[in-house]
């Protein structure tokens, strides 16, 4: 009985030092979730810039959409007036 006595505790007692975490373990996981913290952050600020920068990027594309829309205006109007001329120009 005495003998069973002996192994149960020594039994438990090797399954309590290697079936909980140490200190250092804690310690470690911490550190690797403030790295990794680190690292959202990181990765939110540069989410961040990039959208700041495709919203410029479409403003001036609706910009250079509408110059070139006054454009292709501007040379209708003036090919229109060419062709009066030209016809006025013919009936003489």
């Amino acid at each position: 009985m005495i003998k069973a006595l002996k192994i149960s505790a020594i039994v438990i007692t090797a399954a309590l030092a290697t079936g909980c975490a140490s200190t250092s373990d804690i310690e470690g996981l911490q550190a690797q979730i403030d790295g990794l913290n680190t690292q959202i952050s990181a990765a939110a600020t540069d989410s961040a810039t990039a959208q700041a920068a495709a919203t410029e990027a479409a403003t001036k594309a609706a910009a250079a959409e509408a110059a070139a829309n006054r454009a292709a205006q501007y040379a209708q109007d003036t090919n229109s007036k060419l062709d009066r001329m030209f016809k006025k120009s013919m009936m003489k």
